[in-house]
């Protein structure tokens, strides 16, 4: 190898993307640490979580986001730290920052929770407009202070919008096969990426001197589709046509304010990625970005057609 892989903390790992990039971690043949409470290890499935990382070799660490000095211990340890919490959690990424910044250690990289849209480029309105000026707010402080970055752009999560068919309305673990709603006309372009892949490409990215602060978007091609384009493959699998019911943006608007939370962010979110196609709009300049599969044409994608199969 040109050079020695790069020891990896994860923060938020027991949650939902935190796993997968726990798990890519360890695979991949980083030296893996997992900051986490101690309490997650009496919650039944967050101990499973964590179990399956120590049999993954990965490093344990107890300790919180409110805790500075916990953070700082584990920011010794490693040369990347990457943030997957959750939403009630983003503003006390700043406290990763500055344990960053107090840990005395030269920290290569710092990958804060990002794992969607591109905040600075959104379109999106409402609860969802909200969550990504969070994520905004904190690349700003990551760049005030001079830590180096990458911000990792993966769009869509599989498990929730392409198994679903994106109908957020319901809490479905497989696509309809009777009706399906569509949002607006159902031809703006999303990108949809399993899990595994993300954590993939976030791997391949730590590393790289191309991706230091910059914006690393998973754009595989075949991933680059429409509502329509979704449905249109389902229906090709299972050999029915669904009841389609056509929701216009104008409805949408004003749906969302009046819908409970967190049915007004999924609502606000498919407005934004699959109305107004805050996924596709722009163009990906060297000034800012680089293309993941572009920069890792070796990394085996799961296209949106292959990864509806196993629920055939």
């Amino acid at each position: 190898m040109a050079t020695e892989q790069s020891k990896i903390l994860v923060i938020g790992g027991t949650g939902y993307i935190g796993k997968f990039i726990v798990e890519g971690s360890a695979k991949s043949g980083h030296q893996t640490f997992a900051l986490v409470r101690e309490s997650s290890l009496s919650d039944p499935v967050k101990g499973k979580i964590v179990q399956n990382f120590k049999d993954l070799g990965v490093t344990i660490l107890y300790g919180d986001l409110s805790d500075k000095e916990s953070l700082v211990k584990a920011i010794q340890h490693v040369d990347v730290v990457i943030s997957t919490v959750g939403l009630s959690q983003l503003m006390n990424q700043i406290n990763i920052i500055s344990a960053i910044k107090e840990s005395g250690k030269h920290i290569k990289r710092f990958l804060p929770s990002e794992f969607g849209n591109d905040v600075d480029r959104t379109v999106a309105i409402g609860p969802a407009k909200s969550e990504f000026a969070m994520k905004a707010e904190i690349r700003r402080v990551v760049e005030a202070e001079g830590v180096p970055y990458t911000y990792v752009i993966n769009n869509c999560f599989n498990g929730y919008f392409l198994a679903t068919l994106a109908q957020c309305e319901t809490r479905l673990t497989s696509p309809p096969r009777d009706r399906v709603t569509i949002y607006g006309d159902g031809n703006a372009k999303a990108i949809l990426n399993k899990e595994e892949d993300i954590a993939a490409y976030t791997m391949r990215a730590v590393d790289d001197p191309r991706t230091l602060n910059k914006t690393v978007y998973i754009n595989p091609p075949k991933n680059i589709v429409s509502q329509n384009d979704v449905v249109a493959v389902w229906e090709s699998k299972i050999g029915e046509t669904l009841e389609k019911t056509y929701v216009s943006e104008e409805e949408l608007l004003k749906k969302i304010p009046q819908s409970p939370h967190p049915l007004d962010l999924l609502l606000a979110l498919n407005h934004a990625i699959f109305v107004k196609g805050d996924q596709t709009w722009f163009t990906i300049e060297p000034s800012f970005g680089v293309e993941a599969s572009q920069l890792y044409p070796d990394v085996k994608y799961t296209s949106v057609d292959e990864y509806l199969n196993q629920f055939v």
